[in-house]
């Protein structure tokens, strides 16, 4: 039976069980999760923080992290400024990165969620507004909601993945796992 681990990756993590860099002191999948043979399905950047799945089921981890099979992925990004309906609309057709065209997003202003506290915690500035969409893409390009957010004059100040398929962040914390049923 193939297992399928849901955790709540921190901000500052990497997405891999060891740090391969220069200094080898960052915090890694190992810091949290003692399970030998899950593999993360997909990845999520080290300034991100959220939903990260891992299996030790091949064909589930190719499934889940393969852009042709078009997974849903769904983020809250709080973002500086405040978009208006011309930047909603750009993300929506999709919008052209140095590595071509993304494809069509769903993309909606929301309320500011209800998150723990981010540490270190995102810059404040009064004299620039921030605010908070809910992102839904189906492919994985490198730092892509990221890149994207900031293609339409918003970059980002913090990225939550909330949502991967049917999967959902549900009431984990930070560091946090549970393993669920296939």
């Amino acid at each position: 039976m193939s297992r399928l681990i849901l955790f709540n990756k921190p901000y500052g993590v990497l997405s891999q069980f060891t740090d391969r860099g220069t200094d080898g002191g960052r915090a890694t999948l190992s810091d949290y999760i003692d399970l030998p043979g899950v593999y993360p399905a997909g990845r999520l950047d080290r300034d991100s923080e959220g939903l990260l799945l891992l299996t030790d089921d091949g064909r589930l981890q190719a499934r889940i992290a393969d852009p042709k099979y078009k997974l849903a992925k769904t983020y809250w990004v709080q973002v500086e400024g405040e978009p208006d309906d011309t930047a909603l609309s750009a993300l929506r057709r999709g919008v052209t990165l140095n590595d071509g065209l993304t494809r069509p997003a769903e993309a909606e202003r929301i309320a500011s969620p209800e998150l723990w506290p981010r540490d270190p915690p995102v810059r404040f500035r009064k004299s620039v507004p921030d605010c908070w969409l809910a992102l839904t893409i189906r492919e994985g390009r490198n730092r892509q909601v990221r890149r994207m957010t900031a293609a339409v004059g918003h970059p980002t100040l913090r990225l939550v993945r909330v949502r991967i398929g049917n999967w959902a962040l549900d009431g984990l914390m930070p560091g946090e796992w549970q393993e669920v049923s296939v």
